[in-house]
């Protein structure tokens, strides 16, 4: 696992590939692996699996599911949603792209995962590392008991590993599906301008967008609520101070504390099994399926 971590530092560093990740995790996988930090007989209660240790509580920041929600907060703030006021079909190709989620999570189920795990490794298709985390958090985190009476398996550590690497990998992963299923006129399209967008519906969107989420879907509050209230906070003009601490301190503090806490998780004993392996692989066949599906479903759209 150390060579692991120095895998992650080289590439965020020496190739710039998603280094406010990497580079994080990679240290953490480093901090998380340290031999003496497993022995008990040292008496350091420092591993992040030893209550009471400083990396055991901020690794309840992962467990329970708190860091993901600032992230998506940080997101809100940062994002211009115009494109899709002004031209709402475009959710259409973000629901074509779901698809790699479906055919993970029944790939998942034949490779003999329990469905709660399945649904936390489907998820990764969805290309989105703090989801990743938070859906693992509540389904696949070790502690959950299933209607059988068995205990599912802490998939935490694989699940984000395998989320933010192939997020890093994408400029080689998506490229050649795309060339694959479009021809060189398709790629040469236009979009055409969009129409200007208001003040009013700038501020409008994100607090309809969370009364249609509280009602269709109200599980995804914690992290859609939180990136449309970091939205308000950016469209609504007046509170600049608020949008800019939330993109800018507070989603840099959490992604240091996600990242380090993730990759401190991935102790050997842990990180190394069959299970990992077939996450890894399952991660991979999900980002092509799910790449894929937003390509044909655009070439549906401009039929």
């Amino acid at each position: 696992m150390l060579v692991v971590g120095l895998f992650f530092l080289y590439f965020g560093i020496r190739y710039n590939l998603e280094p406010l990740l990497l580079v994080p995790i990679g240290f953490g996988v480093l901090i998380g692996n340290i031999p003496m930090f497993q022995v008990t007989d040292f008496n350091l209660s420092l591993g992040i699996y030893e209550p009471g240790s400083v990396l055991n509580i901020l690794y309840q920041g992962v467990v329970q599911g708190w860091y993901p929600p600032l992230v998506f907060l940080g997101i809100g703030a940062m994002t211009d949603f115009s494109s899709l006021i002004s031209n709402p079909k475009l959710m259409l190709l973000g629901a074509a792209a779901q698809i790699g989620i479906f055919l993970t999570l029944l790939g998942a189920l034949w490779l003999g995962f329990a469905p709660p795990e399945a649904g936390a490794i489907g998820i990764i298709g969805g290309a989105d590392g703090p989801t990743a985390i938070f859906i693992s958090s509540k389904l696949a985190n070790g502690m959950n008991v299933m209607a059988n009476g068995e205990v599912v398996k802490n998939l935490i550590g694989p699940i984000a590993i395998a989320a933010y690497s192939y997020m890093a990998l994408v400029p080689v992963i998506q490229p050649p599906v795309i060339k694959l299923l479009t021809t060189k006129k398709e790629r040469k399209m236009r979009m055409k301008p969009l129409r200007a967008i208001s003040k009013f519906e700038k501020i409008l969107f994100p607090v309809v967008g969370l009364l249609l989420t509280a009602y269709i879907a109200p599980s995804a509050l914690p992290l859609l609520g939180m990136l449309f209230f970091g939205n308000l906070l950016k469209e609504s003009g007046v509170t600049n101070r608020l949008a800019n601490t939330a993109s800018n301190a507070l989603i840099d503090i959490v992604t240091i504390l996600l990242g380090i806490t993730v990759g401190a998780s991935t102790q050997a004993d842990i990180f190394l099994t069959p299970s990992s392996i077939k996450i890894f692989g399952l991660g991979a066949l999900s980002f092509i399926i799910a790449t894929a599906g937003g390509v044909v479903g655009a070439k549906v759209m401009n039929l």
